[in-house]
């Protein structure tokens, strides 16, 4: 099954400023980990930007991806301005270009973004990888960002509606290749 990773939202602004999420060095590892290893396995990768007026403006300094990320001049990069990845982005026509019907998602933030892009895909008839340790939250005044990131993994897997299957594995164990 031909499969592509995307990367979501792991801006300097979001991420590398303080404080920085939860896990964030260790996120940002697992994450060039698997994107090193999809690209060894000839897997697409997209890096997903989110802007905006305010404090995202396009090709600012805080619009940068995050210091802490390889990017490989054959990635894609795709700009959004809502949670949806999907939604007036041509994430999906790129999808359909390299004939994908799985996509493997990881980045910030796993309650907004993440989750959000991974319901559309999963609606629009994608299998859906989490890689289960690469994506992170702040902490936020009701719950901590590893228990977001928890709940977010615990919940989305348990999503059988969509036809096709969201699952919630370690970074570690996603394989890439038939």
């Amino acid at each position: 099954m031909k499969t592509a990773v995307l990367v979501i939202d792991m801006q300097r602004g979001l991420y590398d400023d303080l404080p920085r999420p939860h896990e964030a060095a260790e996120v940002a590892q697992r994450i060039n980990d698997l994107t090193g290893r999809a690209r060894v396995a000839g897997v697409p990768v997209a890096f997903i930007q989110h802007e905006n007026a305010v404090d995202l403006e396009f090709d600012s300094e805080r619009w940068q991806l995050s210091s802490t990320l390889e990017v490989d001049p054959g990635d894609t990069r795709i700009r959004k301005s809502t949670a949806d990845s999907f939604l007036r982005t041509p994430l999906q026509a790129w999808l359909a270009g390299h004939a994908v019907q799985c996509v493997v998602i990881c980045g910030y933030s796993s309650e907004f973004c993440v989750d959000t892009t991974a319901r559309r895909a999963a609606a629009l008839g994608y299998e859906v990888v989490i890689a289960a340790d690469a994506h992170t939250s702040h902490d936020k005044p009701h719950a901590t960002g590893d228990f977001i990131r928890a709940h977010h993994n615990a919940t989305l897997s348990d999503i059988t509606s969509f036809g096709v299957p969201i699952r919630a594995v370690p970074g570690a164990k996603i394989v890439f290749g038939d």
